[in-house]
């Protein structure tokens, strides 16, 4: 029987950053991986694939819409989504490949096949072919992810009733998509098919898009959304979901309770994501999981059964890549008897829509709720030289300030590249900045993140120069 000192079950961002950090710890480590190719669910049917596709729509979008504005003619585009497709899958092949090369790199030993427990300490894999090998371990880490989740009325087909995964391979742009759920997967994958063509028409319970980011950025975002054409219906609950033939049809309720139905040829299905623990046989090892199927753990990651660990989407938390490959790194250090940590609070979102959202922190309405004193600077993106430039002038970036301590608690921002700008707002509040430490940095001119800093001026007794 083969033996290690740790064992990852599962090889997306969690999984794999895991196993690399026990290996550069001097560790004995395997990954188990049930399918052929490394990276999980975000390398093969989430944040990478879905990306490439999102890059390709907007240059679709710029081509149609926006060359003529910066002196490009061109003759009508046209979208080839059948190579848009190839491209995905030659960026996904590459990035997988990647993780490849770095478990051969790192001397981890890779296993294919599905993990599951006999004991604390042993895990059975068995092989595509029904072969079976058992391992010993003295620690495991669970990396299994979580899978796209439905409503218990809705049957899901895979062909015309589709999930995220099926909207990353579709053989044809839609007609009319109708999209349940206005949350991240929903938007982004509704963006693609907008700028490609087609009608899309979200339908959403709650009373706001990305409802657990701040509600001006839904807001913001709502508005620019729809003025690229997209449908909005909020406050709206999905009755049923029903095929006949190429048509779908979906019966829902709105705020009035009055009965509402939406036609198209395509609805993806994007209310969330579950915690994935099929085929683990967690009972054998004696690990617990709550009421929601996720793995229980402590502060430490750490489960209920002492060297069994648990990280990313089967735990409590947000499912989000990073944090996941931050817990891994966290797990491994701990194992290796160092002392790292983790802060949730500065653990940024993301929403790659065109223009990006970003937020890290609390939001105002937070705050507001806890009773805080804070202070709001403001900054709109068309206020900037570089966002006139470029066009891309929708957003704005929002500073949340401690009213006494002037200390950032919160910030939050819709703009073009707002998926890289936050990265300065998570380094200044890990360092517990003040907004006005923000001011009185110099940033680049003309820059996107110039924002930033005014929008830290505008905290700072409604000080912003260009505005």
């Amino acid at each position: 029987m083969s033996q290690f000192d740790v064992t990852v079950i599962g090889s997306g961002p969690g999984g794999y950053v895991a196993a690399i950090r026990c290996a550069q710890l001097g560790m004995k480590t395997a990954i188990i991986e049930k399918y052929p190719v490394l990276g999980g669910t975000c390398l093969n049917v989430g944040c990478i694939p879905s990306k490439a596709l999102l890059d390709s729509s907007e240059h679709f979008e710029n081509a149609k819409h926006n060359f003529a504005n910066h002196g490009i003619i061109i003759n009508e585009p046209k979208a080839d989504l059948s190579r848009m497709i190839e491209r995905k899958r030659e960026v996904v092949d590459q990035t997988t490949k990647g993780i490849q090369f770095l478990m051969d790199k790192n001397k981890i030993t890779v296993f294919e096949g599905v993990g599951s427990f006999e004991s604390p300490t042993q895990v059975k894999v068995t092989k595509n072919d029904g072969s079976t090998e058992t391992i010993e371990s003295k620690y495991s880490i669970i990396a299994t992810g979580s899978k796209p989740s439905t409503l218990p009325f809705i049957t899901l087909d895979k062909e015309r009733i589709i999930t995220s995964t099926e909207a990353l391979e579709l053989k044809e742009i839609p007609k009319h998509l109708i999209v349940i759920g206005g949350g991240v997967i929903g938007l982004e994958l509704g963006s693609v098919y907008k700028r490609l063509g087609a009608e899309v028409t979200v339908v959403e319970f709650m009373d706001k898009i990305i409802p657990t980011m701040d509600g001006a950025l839904s807001k913001e975002l709502n508005k620019v959304l729809r003025k690229q054409g997209m449908k909005f219906n909020l406050s709206t609950g999905v009755q049923s979901v029903e095929r006949n033939g190429d048509t779908v049809k979906v019966t829902a309720k709105d705020k009035k309770g009055e009965e509402v139905t939406f036609e198209g040829d395509y609805v993806l299905v994007a209310v969330g994501r579950k915690p994935y623990t099929d085929g683990l046989a967690v009972e054998k090892a004696g690990v617990d999981l709550d009421e929601r199927g996720r793995v229980k753990v402590n502060e430490h990651l750490q489960t209920n059964v002492s060297n069994i660990y648990a990280i990313g989407d089967v735990v409590v938390g947000a499912m989000l890549a990073h944090k996941a490959s931050e817990e891994g790194t966290l797990v491994a250090e701990l194992i290796a008897g160092q002392k790292p940590h983790i802060n949730y609070n500065l653990i940024p979102g993301v929403v790659y829509t065109w223009p990006e959202v970003a937020s890290v922190g609390k939001t105002e309405e937070q705050l507001k709720a806890e009773g805080v004193a804070i202070k709001i600077g403001n900054f709109p993106m068309r206020a900037l030289g570089r966002s006139r430039a470029s066009g891309d002038v929708d957003g704005f970036i929002k500073v949340i300030a401690d009213e006494k301590t002037d200390e950032i608690l919160g910030v939050h921002m819709i703009g073009a590249r707002a998926a890289d700008l936050i990265a300065e707002a998570v380094v200044a509040m890990e360092y517990r900045a003040s907004a006005e430490d923000i001011s009185r940095m110099s940033h680049a001119h003309p820059t996107y993140a110039e924002a930033m800093k005014e929008a830290a001026l505008d905290a700072t007794g409604k000080r912003a120069l260009h505005f």
